[in-house]
């Protein structure tokens, strides 16, 4: 029965002492939010221009302090035209993907976020070219191009930047570096430009974008915080002689 009794004593004595080092260590308590955001650039840019309508948005899901599940969806419609062709492009797009918060946690507090995104893009467009005219030894011709639905394929990287302004209310931008994977149409007939991606002539495209997001906190979780400990720096008197100390053995 005494050694029961030890044990059990020892084994919560053990149990008070970690949780003193538990507590004794900083906490910090990051909420964690569901984000529905919006892309600004596109319907702020055919407002004033009135030519090609883009439009963008987003939800993502934070898994923890670092990293948020990401889903967004857009509509490109889109017009070129050049001395001897016209073109169109309407289409949609998906990307999907997980947001990293390179960010400390102490710094961050749930509501900044310094990473980089990494997406999978999938487009859906159909393309025409209503009009083309090509002139050559016999004379000048006039033709078309009917429409045709195509697939392309594409990977992201997303590095950017996000600040919550006012509660619950976030603005940031990302650079988008895009990589083509497939585009559906073959070697010889690429796609001028199609949604989602962007210039479909070169396997990279690049975008800036900017959002507007309201953010929706659903949970809180408690992170421990390590604080930096300072370099300890040996301090060595040097005698008034200039000479070093001897060494100690």
């Amino acid at each position: 029965m005494r050694r029961t009794y030890a044990y059990f004593t020892s084994l919560l004595l053990i149990l008070i002492m970690s949780m003193g080092q538990v507590h004794a260590q900083d906490t910090i308590m990051i909420p964690l939010k569901i984000k529905v955001g919006l892309e600004v650039s596109g319907p702020i840019t055919y407002s004033i221009e009135k030519t090609n309508l883009k439009a963008e948005g987003y939800i993502s899901m934070d898994l923890d302090e670092k990293r948020s599940l990401v889903f967004g969806a857009g509509y490109l419609n889109y017009q070129h035209s050049q001395y001897n062709y016209d073109y169109l492009n309407t289409g949609v797009f998906i990307r999907t993907g997980i947001d990293f918060n390179l960010l400390k946690p102490e710094k961050s507090l749930g509501k900044y976020w310094a990473g980089i995104g990494l997406r999978y893009g999938l487009s859906r467009f159909t393309s025409e070219v209503p009009s083309f005219t090509q002139e050559n030894y016999w004379g000048k011709t006039t033709s078309s191009i009917a429409k045709k639905t195509n697939w392309g394929h594409f990977f992201e990287v997303s590095p950017g930047v996000r600040a919550e302004v006012f509660n619950n209310l976030s603005i940031g931008w990302t650079i988008s570096l895009r990589m083509l994977l497939y585009t559906g149409t073959g070697k010889e007939l690429k796609p001028i430009y199609f949604p989602g991606f962007g210039y479909g002539g070169k396997r990279i495209s690049t975008g800036l974008n900017y959002f507007i997001s309201y953010n929706i906190p659903y949970k809180k979780i408690r992170v421990i915080s390590k604080k930096e400990e300072p370099e300890e720096t040996e301090d060595t008197e040097v005698p008034a002689n200039g000479q070093k100390p001897p060494a100690i053995r």
